[in-house]
């Protein structure tokens, strides 16, 4: 009987704290810098839930380490739903622990799944001035150059995109890191990276820009945004999917009945038309889910994509 009033009070306080919730301004953590394909979906949900929500939602950019810092930053955030992050999850979470030798939070214990809101695929892209018109053509210039030549990438995403294609060809191509997606394009235009792996909604504009041009989408589908441009395996650089799913999450401990309130809130904004037409635009594909599924999606991912980096011989940093 003890233990059931403990629990009883337990619930009653956390429906309290829902019902109360929220009482001020949010905090929206993005892993990217502004401007990036990143930041825009952060800004855009962050806008909408904040009009939900009746409190203002305050975007702070932590990029750096594959989105491993911000990742940090709300693994040490207090549990109480103010705090949130929107974030390519099986990248920066499922996949994390492959990637890097050390990390400043444990992806299984740190994290509350909120729920899913979209999918992005990804491309590798070239600068458009070269005579470079097709992943057979990047192949051969890539052999022309010392140890095959250097790509870039600020994501991890985009990391497993380059080493599965760089399997796939036969290349030991080197990775060059980046923060923020403005000097990764323009080391590409001054030669030094032969190609980007990026998401889809920066390779947009730059596409319209004039400055890359997009070869291949690494996930199983053709991209939304480039429909005309095949993937990786029609073109035969291997079959795997390579896709960001965007989901959010909150810090470990986080009252379930604020999760649930926040997961209602957020499988709203996806559903609302003015937000599917944005993800359209933004070569994104709505996701909508749970708490419960984005979980069990997590655990699924983190086994498919530690298969991927095993495949691609990644070192962890």
């Amino acid at each position: 009987m003890r233990l059931l009033a403990t629990a009883a009070l337990a619930l009653a306080a956390q429906l309290a704290a829902a019902q109360d919730y929220p009482a001020r301004e949010l905090r929206s953590i993005c892993n990217f810098a502004p401007g990036s394909g990143a930041d825009i979906l952060v800004r855009f949900y962050s806008d909408k839930l904040a009009k939900l929500a009746g409190k203002s939602v305050v975007v702070e950019n932590k990029p750096g380490a594959n989105g491993a810092i911000a990742t940090g930053e709300l693994a040490r955030a207090k549990p109480d739903g103010y705090t949130l992050m929107m974030t390519p999850a099986n990248s920066t979470i499922a996949a994390a622990p492959y990637l890097f030798k050390s990390l400043p939070f444990d992806t299984q214990k740190d994290f509350q799944a909120v729920t899913t809101i979209a999918t992005l695929s990804f491309v590798l892209m070239v600068d458009a001035a070269k005579p470079i018109k097709s992943v057979d053509d990047l192949v051969k210039h890539l052999k022309t150059r010392p140890n095959d030549g250097f790509y870039g990438t600020s994501n991890n995403t985009g990391v497993i995109a380059a080493e599965l294609f760089k399997h796939a060809a036969g290349l030991r191509t080197t990775y060059t890191p980046y923060k923020a997606n403005p000097q990764a394009l323009a080391d590409l235009l001054q030669g030094q990276v032969d190609f980007l792996a990026y998401d889809a909604t920066w390779a947009v504009g730059q596409v319209k820009g004039g400055r890359v041009r997009v070869l291949a989408a690494t996930a199983e589908r053709r991209s939304v945004a480039f429909p005309d441009i095949p993937t990786l395996g029609e073109l035969g650089y291997g079959k795997n999917d390579v896709t960001a799913w965007w989901g959010v999450v909150v810090p470990a401990g986080t009252p379930r009945a604020v999760v649930e309130r926040l997961a209602g809130w957020f499988n709203q904004i996806t559903n609302q038309e003015d937000t599917r037409q944005f993800l359209a635009r933004a070569a994104f594909d709505p996701f909508p889910g749970s708490p419960d599924q984005m979980s069990a999606l997590l655990k699924s991912d983190a086994a498919r994509w530690k298969s991927y980096v095993e495949l691609a011989k990644i070192e962890p940093q």
